[in-house]
């Protein structure tokens, strides 16, 4: 098996402190929440499990409601270290026995970061969704990118996951989910 194939049995997708005060502070924020959005859509879809983490939530307020209204059946853990690979989020991991992450969240060259250093390290193949990731600036960005990519993460965006996981198009669910993309 391809190891840069998404199959939807194999994948969790992971949701790092798209929170309240972190948004506005965001110049790309509502598009990481309309990617992280679709993600979530896709994922539910499928039946692919969905980890969400708040870094310190009573300071930076909890997930924004515009991602958490999609959250049902979702994992949500509480934090306060940068990375998101606290023993909880391990456990539960471990728990569902997948080896493929996808990351979305906020920022990327500090939480999204370290997690994925951390998931690179536990031996997880991580895809960071690069369109669904944001920072406060550009340069922080492209660096926590470049970073990631460097150590072995596959730096992706929302579509390609998107036709990924799909395999095909025609299929009811295909039509279903394809006006997400558009």
């Amino acid at each position: 098996m391809n190891k840069y194939v998404l199959i939807e049995a194999e994948v969790v997708l992971l949701v790092i402190d798209i929170q309240d005060k972190l948004v506005p502070a965001m110049k790309y924020g509502e598009q990481v929440i309309q990617n992280t959005n679709t993600l979530i859509s896709v994922a539910k879809k499928l039946g692919v499990p969905i980890i969400v983490t708040e870094q310190y939530p009573k300071g930076l307020g909890k997930t924004v409601s515009e991602v958490s209204n999609n959250l049902e059946g979702s994992l949500t853990y509480e934090k306060t270290s940068f990375s998101g690979c606290t023993s909880e989020v391990t456990s539960a991991l471990k728990g569902l026995g997948r080896k493929k992450i996808i990351i979305t969240g906020m920022e990327t060259h500090v939480c999204v970061f370290q997690t994925v250093r951390d998931l690179l390290a536990n031996g997880y193949q991580v895809f960071v969704v690069g369109d669904a990731v944001c920072s406060r600036t550009k340069g922080n960005y492209l660096n926590g990118l470049s970073l990631m990519a460097s150590m072995g993460a596959v730096v992706t965006n929302t579509e390609t996951v998107f036709f990924d996981l799909m395999k095909q198009a025609g299929t009811p669910l295909f039509r279903e989910l394809s006006k997400l993309i558009k």
